[in-house]
């Protein structure tokens, strides 16, 4: 990638700060292509999301429901979905470890992502990162995306609602992320497209201000009846899905091969203006389909194209075979299903509530020849045939035209005129406060970052924090039985409260050894950080030792399984900070490698823990009462 002013001030502050940043850009000035090189080069321990599936996939990534687990109901500040925040987040060990262990969240396709969505993001990494107190549980973000491209979706049920919460449905509404702040930088050299002039004529759609001569030179580009050439790879956008439907059935019908119908299952109350795929699905082998579910398995993506290969009628069921254009892979399809669910706030308990009132089932699959615009964003054609004019929304046209590499390879099936350019006033008004931070901040930043990386080499807070959590476990169900072992882990409450003031004290004398002299490779400075490390680390043998004597059980399920999962998170915190401050008393300390260390070191430590537990499911647990 090539490095210019603007990407190399964004690198640097993701490197080598904690702030949040919104990295920005007209299209394809290389949003795509920094994260693609963040993600090979960084040392941080980094998660990549997006709204859309099509989207995680370009990324590189996975949706944000996905990984958080998150319905698709509103989220509330402050209050919780049905069911409780247990049943909310189900998350393996492993998801619970990764949460626990990133230092930066990224979030591509920004402009698509609600307010309400960062503030529940917000809310389980607090949770589960045990950082109440800290907006995204002190998790960095790097939101990228243009908010002159597509909107948040939003239907009037939820606007009503959210409408009460927040200013604007746009992400930077969410009330977490005024808490925690951003930086923002925006890219400005664009790559996709190397024709000036056509470049010129993109700004001006984007920014609002086409003149008539703009319209004039991209209706040059309007071609009455154009047909593409056989073979060649022209696709169509549109705004709506009714054309491009129209657009698949005339391709289907051209196609020599016999025709196969699938009707869909609709279960109680699903109205057909909600259907999510074709009620009825008429294919023939030959026919350009695209994946309109994500699959749980994640062998397939929303916005996958394929061609349908053929099908298997059985007694073990109906099948659809389909061919991935995008991974080469084949599948053998069956029907997948929706729900037709409602969501209310209950007042009295703050909880958002979710009822299915019907539910649809049909092939996860749509006839792809066209698609529309919505579809296309974050994708690059070489060449297509778009049809703007009945453009409804902001940012809808410029995503469109955007996704073409040059005027050239660009066809219009319908004249732009003045009323397909749609712009959005909060956005204009958000873009025009927007400003790239001074050289003086982003050193303050950095010097920030290092003694926070520091801070969390020698702070025992975290690791009480999940010892408070298992000694109420301890007191309620084990007392009884092992109080011997219980009352070992009450005399801890002594050993961590003189860690945490011995660690508060030696923060005082780095933080002033960094504000007279910032260089962290000073060595008088590496020295105290080796001596600390010494120090701190002799200290905690006491909790290595208690660690291995609680071999405590009991036939109470509920009991055990608190245990366990406490008992494991303390465990683990504890041997984490004894193996980073072991490293630390001869290593030479910088941010890099202290990062690439404690990633190192969380997944040793989580990959022993599994075989703990396998071991102890071999063995069958004791029946110690």
């Amino acid at each position: 990638m090539e490095m210019n002013e603007e990407s190399i001030l964004a690198w640097n502050i993701i490197e080598k700060t904690s702030a949040n940043l919104f990295l920005t850009g007209k299209a394809g000035t290389g949003k795509t292509t920094f994260l693609k090189q963040l993600k090979e080069l960084s040392p941080k321990r980094m998660v990549v999301l997006a709204p859309t599936g099509i989207a995680a996939i370009n990324a590189g990534g996975m949706t944000i429901h996905s990984f958080f687990q998150l319905p698709f109901s509103p989220y509330i500040p402050g209050t919780t979905f049905g069911g409780g925040e247990q049943k909310r987040f189900q998350f393996s060990k492993l998801k619970r470890n990764i949460i626990r262990s990133i230092d930066l969240l990224v979030i591509d396709e920004i402009s698509m992502v609600r307010s309400d969505l960062l503030d529940a993001i917000d809310s389980v990494l607090r949770q589960y990162r045990k950082r109440h107190d800290l907006p995204f549980g002190g998790v960095q973000l790097l939101m990228i995306g243009d908010l002159h491209q597509l909107a948040p979706v939003v239907t009037s049920q939820e606007e009503q609602l959210l409408g009460q919460y927040y200013d604007t449905p746009y992400f930077f509404s969410s009330n977490a992320l005024k808490q925690a702040g951003y930086l923002t930088v925006e890219l400005k050299k664009v790559y996709r497209q190397q024709d000036e002039r056509f470049i010129s004529l993109l700004n001006q759609i984007r920014e609002n201000k086409a003149s008539d001569a703009t319209l004039q030179a991209l209706n040059q580009r309007y071609i009455p009846d154009f047909e593409p050439p056989k073979n060649s790879n022209y696709i169509r956008l549109t705004t709506h899905n009714a054309p491009a439907q129209h657009i698949n059935e005339q391709q289907l019908a051209a196609l020599s091969s016999k025709a196969y119908s699938f009707t869909a299952e609709v279960e109680d109350d699903f109205p057909e203006s909600s259907y999510p795929a074709d009620f009825k699905l008429v294919l023939k082998p030959g026919a350009q389909v695209m994946f309109i579910k994500n699959d749980p398995q994640h062998r397939f993506y929303n916005g996958m194209i394929g061609e349908v290969t053929g099908f298997r009628f059985d007694e073990e069921g109906d099948r659809i075979l389909v061919h991935s254009k995008d991974t080469d892979e084949d599948f053998e399809l069956e029907k997948m299903e929706w729900t037709n669910s409602k969501y209310t706030l209950n007042e009295e308990t703050k909880e958002i509530e979710e009822t299915v009132e019907g539910k649809f089932r049909q092939y996860p699959l749509r006839l792809a020849w066209a698609i529309t615009i919505h579809k296309s964003q974050g994708l690059t054609f070489e060449h297509a045939v778009i049809d703007a004019s009945r453009s409804f929304t902001h940012g809808q046209t410029y995503v469109a035209l955007s996704r073409c590499k040059n005027l050239e390879g660009m066809v219009l099936s319908q004249p732009l005129s003045r009323s397909a350019i749609i712009s959005s006033q909060t956005v204009d008004s958000f873009n025009s406060h927007l400003a790239s931070p001074s050289t003086e901040q982003i050193r303050c930043l950095e010097q920030q970052y290092v003694l926070r990386c520091i801070v969390e080499l020698f702070e025992f807070y975290s690791l009480n924090a999940s010892y408070e959590h298992l000694l109420r476990c301890l007191v309620e169900f084990f007392m009884g039985k092992f109080p011997r072992v219980v009352g070992e882990y009450q005399k801890m409450k002594v050993v961590l409260k003189s860690l945490i003031g011995v660690s508060d004290k030696f923060r005082l004398q780095y933080t002033r050894m960094l504000q007279e002299n910032p260089d962290v490779s000073d060595a008088q400075l590496q020295d105290r950080i080796h001596k600390g490390a010494r120090y701190f680390y002799d200290k905690m043998g006491v909790l290595s030792d208690l660690i291995r004597k609680s071999n405590l059980d009991t036939t109470n399920k509920v009991a055990r399984k608190q245990f366990e999962e406490r008992f494991s998170v303390f465990s683990e915190d504890v041997k984490l900070k004894e193996r980073l401050l072991k490293y630390e008393q001869t290593a030479e300390f910088s941010v890099t490698d202290y990062l690439k260390k404690k990633a190192q070191f969380l997944l040793m430590e989580s990959e022993s823990s599994s075989d703990r537990k396998t071991k102890k499911n071999r063995r069958g647990p004791k029946d110690n009462g």
